[in-house]
């Protein structure tokens, strides 16, 4: 007996009606990836290469680096690409391997509410951080 993952589960039913939500999906991936492949070269490149690597960073780089829209956006486009990059890939094997509606359903709740959370927590976090405040 070999061990191995089960065949993605086929669809119970065709749909009733076409939607591209799945090609919008797909192609999201791949240009997501793409982007986040500058973005987090560029993030290491810049955190962990140069100017004397990480031991340079402490509150004062952040706070220096979060004054500025660039470097905010540039976090924040990281934090919801990557986010949903990576909830849409979860999305994918939970369709393609939960086997019951139900199971298929309470993972897709939980994997929703926690993307919001990290988002909603991330996103809050990159806008009120006080570059003033004492460390």
């Amino acid at each position: 007996m070999t061990l191995g993952l089960d065949s993605p589960r086929a669809p119970l039913r065709p749909s009733v009606r076409r939607s591209n939500w799945e090609l919008a999906s797909w192609v999201f991936m791949r240009v997501s990836g793409v982007a986040l492949v500058v973005l987090v070269l560029g993030h290491l490149l810049i955190m962990n290469i140069l100017d004397g690597g990480v031991h340079r960073i402490n509150w004062g780089f952040v706070a220096g680096r979060w004054s500025s829209p660039f470097w905010q956006f540039w976090d924040l486009a990281m934090l919801w690409l990557a986010e949903i990059h990576g909830g849409n890939g979860l999305r994918t094997i939970i369709n393609d391997y939960a086997r019951k509606d139900a199971t298929r359903f309470w993972l897709k709740v939980l994997l929703y509410v926690s993307m919001v959370l990290i988002l909603a927590l991330g996103t809050f976090v990159i806008f009120t951080f006080d570059p003033n405040m004492d460390a």
